[in-house]
């Protein structure tokens, strides 16, 4: 049963339903690169027929661009009280 604080929260956000998410998004993960053993990958470049390419390809370019984000946010960041009179 659901408590029911619970009840009150959109469904995306409760813990259960986010746990659930993490765990079909690593089997998913997991599925696609295990295929990558019964297909062969023809790439533009050696580096794209790595094994995995597109997963740590994907991880790595997504830890960039939150480093970059944060490197940016330091020059166009405003004071919490900006927009107040």
């Amino acid at each position: 049963m659901e408590s029911e604080e619970n009840k009150n929260i959109h469904w995306l956000v409760r813990p259960p339903t986010i746990r659930l998410l993490w765990i079909v998004m690593f089997l998913i993960l997991g599925l696609v690169i295990l295929l990558q053993f019964f297909a062969h990958i023809h790439g533009h470049f050696i580096i794209d027929e790595s094994f995995g390419f597109n997963a740590w390809y994907g991880f790595i370019a997504c830890v960039l661009m939150v480093f970059v984000s944060k490197l940016l946010a330091l020059f166009v960041k405003r004071k919490d009280n900006y927009y107040d009179d």
